[in-house]
């Protein structure tokens, strides 16, 4: 990443990355320290549709959940001081990338495939559960590039939260940034 610390937009951290990069639980972690309000999209869409995101899928189509999704993301904006935690898809609408990327730094959670798997595996709640391994594995990769133009990526491998937390919060605050890892 080529931004210096003064490029960054500071008025908000979005998280960004694959399901299960850990964007919730880091998001929340985030928001603590700092004091800041945090939202987690998928937690927003399911308040406003009163259907957990899995179930939203299963009755009413993705068509509806980016819907959903888009509409949540507009009613970010103006918001300062805020962590937003994003589904792992939110970012594929440029509508959606636009936004969020004005709102604020935009931080890519890196986790590689074979540990994103594994973790989802253990959910039942992930609508991507239905697909094939293989698929998943497709989509990690289409996702990828997208992600991989935050303005900050943050490799997850082996780290616990509270570690990548403070590696977040060190390099937002002024701290070098880091590259994207190795795929």
């Amino acid at each position: 990443m080529d931004k210096s610390n003064q490029e960054l937009n500071k008025k908000n951290i979005i998280l960004i990355g694959f399901m299960a990069a850990g964007k919730s639980s880091v998001g929340r972690i985030l928001a603590r320290q700092l004091g800041w309000s945090f939202v987690d999209t998928d937690k927003e869409i399911e308040q406003v549709t009163g259907l957990r995101i899995a179930e939203l899928f299963r009755k009413h189509g993705e068509l509806r959940f980016r819907s959903e999704e888009n509409l949540v993301v507009k009613k970010l904006v103006g918001r300062t001081q805020t962590v937003v935690a994003t589904g792992g898809g939110t970012v594929l609408a440029e509508e959606n990338w636009q936004i969020l990327h004005e709102l604020g730094t935009l931080i890519h959670l890196y986790v590689p495939l074979h540990v994103a798997l594994s973790r989802v595996k253990r959910r039942q709640d992930r609508p991507l559960l239905l697909k094939k391994d293989i698929e998943i594995e497709q989509l990690w990769h289409e996702r990828l590039k997208i992600y991989n133009q935050a303005d900050i990526i943050i490799d997850t491998t082996d780290k616990d939260l509270a570690t990548i937390a403070a590696e977040i919060l060190t390099i937002w605050k002024g701290g070098q940034l880091t590259n994207a890892p190795d795929n």
